[in-house]
């Protein structure tokens, strides 16, 4: 389906050589990032215990940091979560207390440091469950703060789930090469790859200068955005293999030109239709899809440059040319047919 057709090739070759420095530069300063300050890793990673708590006017940041500091805990991050009265509390493992006990005790200093005290309240959930929760009241009835939930991540199940993460991006990648490889050539499955690679060290580039927690769900849409991406370079390759076999008069910049031109009509109207998707998500998809929603955001984005800037233009410096896509066939085009060539 096409909503416009480009007559003249687009020379996207002519500036590869400037458009790759400017890559290569972000990709070297997201590596500088990630090696000089490193990810920001969720509790599911690091282990721990996570609070959120929600006060009745906006929270003291700087009040809640202070009190919950000061029970020793070691380094721990307080931050608004979602709006100015929701906090969200982060503290390491303690080896000498129940994750429970630790979740328990940072309640009681935080209610009682609003003048109130805790206190066990019964309700039923809209499932007809009765569950009971810490409460904490002060005088009047009032509630000043809400434990709204709470969360426990032992050390061996995060590291576990680091190891399995990188395992998962490991496959990806070895798998989307093998696939290349096969599906067109060599040159195309390393040219694909480096592509691929490039978005997601930009990714990760993003969230260790900004300090954005990195949780499981940003490993999924970092996942996500190799798939999406290595789509984008299939179809630039398989357009490319196809203009190899049309257009025998073209040079190799010229029939990655056309193939590139050809297929901007598709990779506007895929990219436009799920960026808008990808966006809705970041803005009303509420704190817990926000770094998900920011990750495929990124992802997408410097996936459509590198599967055009990127891929296409490696496969260009690694050499490919005709031979290596198109069987020898006995039938030539004709030389006087008009679409032997491309007006570049």
């Amino acid at each position: 389906m096409e909503f416009f057709r480009i007559r003249r090739d687009i020379p996207f070759m002519r500036y590869a050589l400037v458009l790759n420095i400017i890559s290569f530069v972000t990709f070297a300063l997201a590596v500088f990032f990630l090696v000089t300050r490193g990810l920001h890793l969720s509790i599911e990673f690091t282990g721990g215990t996570v609070l959120e708590v929600e006060y009745a006017q906006a929270a003291d940041l700087e009040k809640t940091r202070h009190t919950v500091e000061a029970m020793g805990f070691g380094e721990v991050q307080v931050q608004n979560f979602g709006t100015s009265r929701d906090v969200l509390v982060r503290l390491p493992v303690r080896g000498n207390m129940k994750q429970s006990e630790v979740a328990g005790a940072v309640f009681d200093k935080l209610c009682a440091a609003e003048g109130g005290t805790v206190e066990t309240k019964a309700y039923t959930t809209p499932q007809g469950e009765q569950v009971s929760r810490p409460s904490c009241a002060k005088a009047g009835g009032a509630e000043p703060v809400k434990l709204s939930r709470t969360e426990f991540v032992g050390p061996a199940v995060g590291d576990e789930l680091v190891g399995d993460g990188l395992k998962a991006l490991a496959f990806v990648v070895i798998g989307i090469v093998v696939y290349l490889a096969f599906r067109f050539e060599w040159k195309f499955g390393v040219a694909g790859i480096i592509a691929n690679l490039h978005d997601v060290v930009i990714i990760l580039g993003f969230f260790a200068f900004f300090q954005w927690e990195f949780s499981l769900a940003v490993l999924a849409a970092v996942l996500a955005v190799l798939g999406y991406s290595v789509n984008e370079s299939v179809v630039i390759f398989d357009r490319v293999r196809e203009a190899f076999r049309k257009y025998r008069k073209l040079t190799t910049p010229q029939t990655i030109d056309h193939a590139i031109t050809s297929t901007m009509s598709r990779t506007i109207i895929t990219h436009g239709s799920t960026l808008m998707m990808v966006v809705s998500m970041l803005l009303f998809g509420g704190p817990t899809l926000h770094y998900f929603a920011v990750a495929l955001t990124i992802g997408i984005l410097f996936g459509i440059y590198s599967s055009v800037f990127v891929a296409a233009a490696i496969a260009m410096w690694l050499g490919v040319k005709r031979e290596d896509l198109v069987k020898a066939s006995g039938k030539e085009h004709d030389p006087n047919d008009p679409n032997a060539g491309a007006v570049v």
